[in-house]
């Protein structure tokens, strides 16, 4: 039986994804000249790179690490009670949650924050009310016209378990899957088709993480960008059954795997269409019927914490 606050969660966005690399000039210099980020002057904890697409302080978070992959992934909840309410529900199933100092939250630009480990991919979430915006500097685009930091694909041996966690206890909502590989999620009540992927693999990983571009011709253009600099392209450009995205997916300096994608199916609050269960195959995955690199997904370790 479902706790009585679950209804209460209730969040704004995918606020931020921090990521462990292994050379941090290196990995700000891709993710702002290639991929289309702001690199910002000021650092943080260890110095840490932030990087921006938006007016929200930061949208990415670059940690040195001696393995590539996921350090922990950032939501922003819809107001103070909807963070209370995922406390208290957290609590009520056993799931430790640990309020951030005050000093963090200041260094991350957050308004309150609670952090948990989720018990089936090992991944570190947080959780905040707020997150600071810049003022006076608007986010100019570069080399890409970037929307917003747009979701995350975590793959684990404990799938099903994961996908009925994020639905029964932190009341994501399902928008799709693609029968027993992959469940496409949304932070309800954001309308985006999915902002959380979780994928069957037989480690726990970090799949890829996307950015929504505004228009085709970034796609495009990136695909003459990264051949001049010889960023790996890993698949695409094709298109998903599932949200109608149309997507380009390439390597970062370390192997992660990055997702350039337009256009995405929304959801109403209320009156939401069932999710639609696909058969497995690639073209419950792409349209198009395009090769997929072996590479891609290859590397992101999950940091345990």
């Amino acid at each position: 039986m479902q706790h009585p606050r679950i209804a209460e969660i209730r969040y704004r966005r995918l606020g931020y994804v921090a990521l462990n690399v292994t050379d941090l000039d290196r990995s700000e210099r891709f993710y702002r000249d290639q991929v289309g980020l702001e690199s910002l002057s000021a650092r943080g904890p260890d110095d840490a790179r932030f990087l921006r697409c938006g007016p929200e302080h930061h949208a990415v978070v670059l940690f040195k690490g001696a393995r590539p992959g996921l350090k922990r992934l950032g939501f922003e909840m819809e107001s103070p009670e909807a963070l209370d309410a995922l406390c208290e529900v957290m609590a009520a199933e056993g799931i430790a949650c640990q309020e951030l100092p005050q000093a963090e939250c200041s260094a991350m630009r957050i308004g309150r924050g609670v952090r948990m480990v989720e018990p089936m991919t090992g991944a570190t979430f947080d959780f905040f009310d707020d997150m600071r915006e810049i003022g006076g500097r608007p986010f100019v685009p570069t080399v890409a016209k970037i929307q917003r930091l747009g979701h995350v694909v975590l793959k684990t041996p404990n799938y099903p378990d994961a996908v009925r966690f994020f639905r029964n206890v932190l009341n994501f909502r399902i928008s799709d899957e693609v029968e027993g590989a992959i469940t496409f999620m949304r932070a309800f009540p954001n309308p985006l088709h999915h902002s959380l992927g979780i994928g069957r693999g037989a480690k726990p990983g970090l799949h890829h993480i996307n950015f929504m571009v505004t228009e085709v011709d970034d796609i495009g253009r990136a695909m003459w960008r990264f051949q001049r600099a010889e960023v790996p392209v890993v698949n695409g450009p094709g298109r998903h059954p599932p949200s109608g995205s149309m997507f380009y997916y390439f390597l970062d300096p370390d192997g992660l795997t990055v997702e350039y994608s337009f256009g995405m199916e929304e959801f109403p609050e209320v009156g939401a269409r069932k999710h639609r269960v696909l058969v497995p195959g690639t073209e419950s995955l792409d349209y198009w019927g395009g090769p997929t690199d072996p590479r891609k997904s290859a590397v992101g370790d999950i940091e345990s914490v």
